[in-house]
């Protein structure tokens, strides 16, 4: 599984097409089926099961309505290779009284230049009430200034091109925090660095 997670992550800089054969065969059983992702492509669906491909500035106006009621995992994406610039303080909520806001040389320093995902979480648990429509929807909220639990990948909310980020989700078959904790580790891989806005595995 690891290293189909490895491959899927190679996709998003070489961006290499599916045939029609790829796209309908979709992911194997038991893996996360990220062999083929294409992220350059930004397309609405893949046969990864990652799907949305949303700007976070839609997911504001409809209250994340077309998100899956299903655990799952989620990544924050930034399209533009332009370096981003950081507002102060962040537009994120005071959750029991704590400021999310971070000094901006915290942030250029965490910056990741080659890496367009730049947060991934997950969405509850096997059996659990948690999906990724609620969670997704209190990160949102979160962003918009509520006093929401949702601190994990808080930095996104000091960019200032937030709302031309993206937002995909895939509804997992496994834990979601496996599958979460599996990503971030190839990515560590590949990058040399957590994504930007995870603080922790």
């Amino acid at each position: 599984m690891i290293e189909k997670v490895r491959n899927g992550l190679d996709s998003i800089e070489k961006g290499g097409g599916l045939t029609r054969a790829q796209a309908k065969k979709g992911p194997a059983n038991g893996s996360l089926g990220m062999e083929h992702l294409n992220f350059d492509r930004f397309g609405s669906t893949n046969p990864s099961g990652f799907q949305g491909f949303i700007k976070i500035k839609e997911l504001k106006e409809t209250a994340c309505c077309k998100i899956d009621d299903a655990p799952g995992i989620y990544l924050v994406l930034r399209k533009s290779r332009t370096l981003p610039s950081f507002r102060y303080p962040s537009l994120a909520g005071h959750f029991k009284g704590k400021d999310p806001t971070v000094a901006v040389e915290v942030l250029t320093e965490k910056w990741n230049p080659p890496a367009r995902i730049l947060y991934i979480g997950k969405a509850g648990k096997l059996g659990s009430k948690s999906t990724l429509k609620s969670r997704i929807r209190d990160y949102v909220r979160f962003g918009q200034g509520k006093r929401v639990g949702h601190r994990g990948g808080r930095y996104i909310w000091q960019l200032e091109d937030v709302d031309e980020l993206l937002i995909c989700w895939k509804v997992t078959k496994c834990e979601p925090r496996k599958a979460e904790k599996e990503l971030i580790q190839v990515f560590k891989e590949k990058y040399k660095a957590r994504p930007f806005a995870n603080l922790q595995d």
